[in-house]
């Protein structure tokens, strides 16, 4: 599942609410259930999940969503289903009656599929025809609200992910030969672990004082950073040092795109942390799936995740990663790393 949170936009017809829906989750949705929460007038929050399998039971998914969208605080919500009538109607459904017992006031219950919505709850044949209803995203002036305040949609959730996919070719290759003198250069420090920190905080300074000022990091200040991400009093100074500023998540994305793929848990776990802060819970979720995929007990990654899939707000992340300590601490006890 994923969710998010962006700045505000406001609707007035369903096609405004379907043309909106892109850019609030970052990507054109496809075999999902979208829930859109609103506050008063505003729309202020949207979750997906995929829809079930053929023939599957709706009903575990629609709760858990409904469970997500309650934590936000608001005061209704509309469901829109993605594809095939066959498997979406049975989608929509279960959520509509998890939202209603859950004291939130659905307002419609939409499917979208090639261009054209329906409503479930709307029988008057005038503004909403059996045949479904056309509509134009490009057209809209909720999409241009939207990119005016720089949200973007990408075409799929496959163009999200590959944001945060690994570059191959020369930078590869130059990677792999960027890491190993930072491993040398690593065993070579005197001082222990202190010398270590001390190393580790300095390159984090740097990173982000150079990426705040445009300038993008060298494959050696990369690899460097990479290794040092491996010790967790280091990692844990980048994670307090790192908010929902565009640099910043600019800055973990292209580490983690270089990182060797043994080195990425750090910087994708950052990566998430900060587009999380934006309200991008998407980059976030896609981040935390590459991670996990690969370093399945990654305390950080697990601790992110769970959050995430709860729906917690990223105001409630406020005073992150402080507050986010003793957690941390039981999971790291644990021999899941």
């Amino acid at each position: 599942m994923n969710s998010t949170e962006r700045p505000r936009l406001a609707v007035r017809s369903p096609g405004d609410l379907v043309a909106a829906v892109p850019y609030l989750l970052g990507f054109h949705p496809a075999d999902s259930v979208v829930v859109v929460a609103v506050r008063g007038r505003r729309v202020v929050f949207a979750a997906r999940g995929d829809l079930p399998e053929p023939g599957g039971d709706p009903r575990p998914a629609a709760r858990h969503l409904a469970e997500v969208v309650a934590r936000q605080g608001t005061d209704a919500a509309t469901v829109i289903g993605y594809g095939p009538a066959a498997r979406v109607t049975a989608a929509v459904d279960a959520v509509g009656e998890a939202l209603d017992r859950a004291g939130l006031l659905v307002l419609d219950a939409l499917r979208v599929a090639d261009g054209r919505w329906w409503s479930y709850l709307c029988a008057e044949p005038t503004c909403c025809p059996p045949e479904g209803t056309p509509y134009d995203p490009a057209a809209s002036e909720v999409s241009a609200a939207a990119v005016f305040a720089g949200q973007v949609a990408l075409p799929d959730r496959a163009a999200l992910a590959a944001q945060v996919s690994p570059l191959g070719g020369p930078v590869r290759v130059a990677m792999r030969g960027a890491t190993a003198r930072a491993h040398r250069r690593l065993a070579g420090l005197a001082g222990g672990a202190p010398s270590v920190r001390s190393a580790g905080v300095a390159a984090v300074r740097t990173a982000f004082r150079r990426h705040r000022r445009g300038e993008r990091l060298g494959d050696d200040e990369v690899a460097w950073l990479t290794v040092l991400l491996t010790r967790l009093p280091v990692r844990d100074h980048a994670w307090a040092r790192t908010d929902g500023r565009d640099a910043d998540i600019g800055l973990w994305t292209d580490v983690l795109r270089r990182a060797e793929p043994e080195l990425i848990a750090a910087p994708g776990s950052l990566l998430a942390f900060a587009a999380w802060r934006a309200g991008h819970g998407a980059v976030a979720a896609v981040a935390l799936e590459r991670v996990l995929a690969a370093h399945p007990g990654y305390s950080l990654a697990v601790l992110l995740d769970d959050a995430l899939r709860r729906g917690l707000s990223p105001a409630e992340l406020d005073g992150w990663p402080a507050t986010a300590g003793p957690v941390l601490r039981r999971r790291q006890r644990r021999p899941r790393r």
